[in-house]
């Protein structure tokens, strides 16, 4: 089986296993949404800016990490299992993350070398892998746009998490 398969499969797990347990209340809820959609901000501005494996996307966010995806889907998680306020939700959401995420960023990073070579040589002496620096850096070539953005079909995270957001909400009971 591909790590790919088993990342799907234990994402799956994990979200289950932190929406099972979850025990928000109005401030984790409240907290946690914040987190979210800041990490869904970022995600969106990041799908704006990306032409999957045509051209190397160093603008907007691209400036700040070479992960601004990841960067947004970590975040999103993270609010998730603020929100839920369980230790098991914790264990498994953190769990997943630690496990999988360093692998597909090294791996997205050997995919992008290859095949933009130059280009990602001079962004990745400027811009960090994940964690985003403050000032931009690096070569800006990419430019939003809203074509793109509506192309990577990003409304699927944001309808998911709202989604996440009415299932804590409802769990408030």
């Amino acid at each position: 089986m591909s790590l790919s398969r088993i990342r799907v499969r234990a994402g799956y797990t994990a979200g289950a296993l932190a929406l099972f347990f979850a025990e928000p209340t109005q401030e984790s809820l409240v907290a946690g949404a914040a987190l979210a959609a800041f990490g869904e901000l970022i995600r969106i501005w990041a799908s704006g800016h990306i032409q999957k494996t045509l051209r190397l996307a160093t603008g907007g966010p691209y400036a700040h990490t070479r992960n601004p995806l990841y960067l947004g889907s970590v975040l999103m998680a993270l609010g998730l299992l603020v929100a839920a306020r369980h230790l098991i939700s914790v264990l498994a959401g953190l769990g997943y993350l630690a496990v999988f995420y360093p692998v597909i960023i090294k791996e997205e990073a050997k995919f992008l070398r290859g095949k933009f070579p130059n280009e990602y040589h001079d962004w990745a002496r400027h811009v960090p892998i994940f964690f985003p620096r403050l000032i931009p850096s690096g070569p800006r070539e990419s430019k939003f746009e809203l074509a793109r953005l509506l192309a990577n079909h990003e409304w699927r995270s944001v309808l998911g998490l709202a989604l996440l957001a009415s299932y804590m909400i409802w769990r408030l009971g």
